[in-house]
């Protein structure tokens, strides 16, 4: 499994620092929606679901976390610690966000609006899909 994590570039000077991310340019993809996660409980694991074509970059903007991303075959946990690191996470791509540090923010960009139709929230249906698409040649 291929993990593509995004360095923005940062600009500061002695006021602070600003990250500025455009579409195509920094994120690879049209931003149809952005949210955010924040007062995330501890112990809370957030997402705990795929989509079928929505790509997201997620961007820690504030503490950390850590996401677990599983592609039916392979699993990785990816750090984001950095308020200018970016995780790109594609479709057919189970994702869990969890180990959120106190005050932690969790800045989302994603391709599509929201449609629950694109969602697979059961895992066994998820493994089921990636199989699917697999055999029928699919990415």
């Amino acid at each position: 499994m291929q993990v593509v994590k995004y360095v923005f570039q940062p600009h500061g000077d002695e006021r602070g620092q600003l990250v500025a991310l455009e579409e195509f340019k920094d994120i690879p993809f049209r931003i149809k929606r952005v949210y955010y996660m924040y007062d995330t409980v501890d112990g809370v694991v957030r997402g705990k679901h795929a989509h079928k074509t929505l790509q997201q970059i997620l961007v820690c903007i504030h503490g950390s976390c850590k996401i677990r991303l599983d592609n039916g075959s392979e699993k990785k946990i990816v750090p984001l610690e950095k308020p200018y690191e970016g995780l790109y996470v594609a479709n057919n791509m189970w994702r869990e966000m969890y180990d959120f540090s106190p005050g932690a923010v969790l800045l989302v960009f994603a391709s599509e609006l929201y449609d629950e139709s694109d969602y697979i929230r059961d895992y066994d249906e998820f493994l089921n899909f990636v199989k699917e698409r697999k055999n029928n040649g699919e990415n």
